[in-house]
């Protein structure tokens, strides 16, 4: 598989974490490269090394992941989204923002989000792939557009006020939602 190739699944792989970066932005508006740098560094590594992982061992386990993939990404997601929706909800407009930048949060929304990676790397084990490439490629995509969504996200949160984290909300649960959507229409 040529580069170009690599290229292009690496971007649609990072439109999910570009979208959880929004988020992250716009609810920690006042975040500093370093946390920023954090973040983007942990999903990359999720999105290039599920990646790798479903190489190596898509074919033990990939019928059994196939067929509930989109539930666990929906769940996970979907759970993440109730839980800052209802923190926004609870929130006079005065009170700081709560971070969602812990790393088990953090964690959960790198795994959410990597599920495809996983998916494309038990394809890429069909295909002459140089894996270790390809997840080299997919991880600065995917690190690179998580930092100019942060960035992003940051600039709108400061407009926003005390409504970032249900917007926030919302879009984990549409990622959620959009995951699940479409793994059921491929079905």
């Amino acid at each position: 598989m040529d580069y170009i190739t690599i290229l292009i699944i690496a971007l649609s792989l990072s439109f999910d974490t570009f979208a959880v970066s929004v988020s992250y932005g716009v609810i920690r508006n006042g975040i500093l490269f370093r946390q920023a740098s954090w973040i983007a560094l942990v999903l990359a590594v999720f999105q290039g090394g599920l990646t790798i992982a479903g190489y190596y061992l898509g074919s033990i386990i990939s019928d059994a992941l196939k067929a509930v993939d989109h539930w666990i990404a929906l769940g996970l997601l979907s759970f993440l989204g109730v839980k800052m929706i209802i923190e926004g909800l609870k929130k006079s407009k005065y009170e700081e923002t709560k971070d969602f930048s812990s790393t088990l949060v953090l964690l959960t929304i790198a795994l959410g989000t990597s599920i495809d990676a996983f998916a494309v790397g038990i394809s890429f084990a069909l295909l002459d792939v140089k894996i270790w490439d390809a997840g080299i490629v997919i991880s600065a995509v995917t690190f690179l557009a998580s930092m100019a969504a942060i960035r992003i996200g940051k600039s709108a949160g400061k407009r926003l006020g005390n409504k970032v984290e249900i917007i926030g909300g919302l879009l984990l649960i549409a990622i959620g939602l959009k995951i699940f959507v479409e793994h059921m229409l491929a079905s």
